[in-house]
């Protein structure tokens, strides 16, 4: 499979960042893209809503549903998910991207934050991934794609932020279990984590500002890496951790300087890469 032509995807968190980078990406290939997020309404401090991400779809050529959906709640969920089938008549790749982010230690973590964190990662992919399961059976090549890292389990990851690192890993952990359970029904379950920090709204609230987005790459480097994930045959490609540049370059992509948001900058790289995995291209700028 060559395009994504056709093809029904259900993302999260997809008014904006990362998500709404894939769902533009599928939209080129003319794909169908049910936008699930909770911003329905401008944000004070976030740029895009569920309305303004279906215009810039249908602009880039694919068909749109602004879904509000709470992933949260259970009724959202199924509510979200019975309406993009009614539209779109099923579903094949599920994306759970929605996550939420609490860079604290163990003392300065409200339990309500912890709450949050593990309500959105863990218990909302598990929910979305679930609701969307009678409709991937039904598809010729489905997919579920967790933008999770890999499961390295070193206390350097778990340390500074222990609730933050339970709930993503949270969300690994479906990949784990979900792709050999799923495996027989060939569905495929991946997860792809970037290698850096990428220029999200996010990187710059919560990480460091201007300065941090400049030492980033653009969302389209996921969103490009996605893409070829969702190419593979399910049946074949399933219960793989990826880091996006390196199964980006293993999939013949190599000008990766192009994802940089300035060339001037080093790269900044993200948390939960493990030690052994190589970058394949230059973090450092050129001189």
């Amino acid at each position: 499979m060559s395009t994504l032509q056709g093809k029904t995807l259900f993302i999260t968190g997809a008014s904006r960042g990362i998500g709404l980078a894939i769902a533009l990406r599928a939209a080129r290939d003319g794909a169908n893209v049910a936008i699930a997020a909770k911003t329905d309404t401008p944000h004070p401090k976030l740029e895009g809503t569920i309305h303004t991400a279906a215009e810039e779809i249908e602009k880039a050529g694919g068909r749109a549903l602004p879904l509000v959906c709470d992933i949260r709640n259970e009724e959202d969920v199924q509510a979200a998910v019975a309406k993009t089938v009614e539209r779109f008549g099923g579903i094949d790749i599920c994306v759970n991207n929605a996550s939420a982010i609490s860079l604290t230690g163990t003392a300065d973590t409200e339990m309500k934050r912890f709450d949050l964190m593990h309500q959105v990662n863990t218990r909302g992919t598990f929910l979305v991934s679930k609701t969307c399961l009678p409709h991937l059976e039904k598809a010729r090549n489905p997919h579920i794609l967790m933008m999770s890292p890999p499961l390295d389990m070193s206390a350097r990851w778990f340390a500074p932020h222990v609730a933050y690192t339970m709930a993503k890993y949270g969300m690994s952990m479906c990949v784990l279990g979900m792709a050999e359970e799923l495996r027989p029904k060939g569905i495929a379950v991946n997860a792809l984590w970037p290698r850096t920090t990428i220029a999200t709204a996010a990187v710059k609230n919560l990480l460091g500002g201007d300065a941090m987005v400049r030492a980033s790459r653009t969302p389209e480097i996921v969103a490009d890496a996605a893409h070829l994930v969702f190419l593979k045959l399910a049946r074949e490609f399933t219960g793989h951790f990826l880091i996006d540049d390196s199964f980006l370059v293993e999939n013949g992509v190599h000008d990766l300087d192009r994802y940089r948001v300035d060339p001037a900058q080093d790269l900044v790289q993200d948390f939960f890469v493990p030690a052994d995995s190589v970058p394949p291209a230059p973090l450092k700028a050129a001189k």
